[in-house]
């Protein structure tokens, strides 16, 4: 099983739902108005920097893995989305 960390802007989250639910993904995890630095700049849902990321977390089967970034990846290359896809294995211990 590998966990997929998934890094959007806020303001696109609702899309990447749609798309996971499309890929038959039940579940996952929202971390939403996450504050931070990256390569677009600050990101601290301030007056100043206004904008704030969602972190979305799944666990999908590993072979489904790959293919399910490469779906989001390309969703996000024809809108011009930049976001930021992370994987790690995971055992299930129940």
């Amino acid at each position: 099983m590998r966990m997929l960390m998934i890094v959007v802007d806020d303001g696109k989250k609702e899309e990447l739902e749609v798309l996971l639910r499309k890929a038959g993904v039940t579940g996952w995890t929202e971390i939403a108005g996450a504050s931070g630095m990256g390569t677009t700049g600050p990101r601290l849902g301030s007056a100043a920097f206004p904008k704030t990321s969602a972190v979305l977390f799944t666990i999908v089967e590993d072979e489904r893995a790959r293919t399910l970034a490469e779906e989001i990846k390309s969703y996000c290359a024809e809108c011009g989305e930049r976001l930021r896809i992370a994987s790690w294995a995971v055992e299930e211990l129940l």
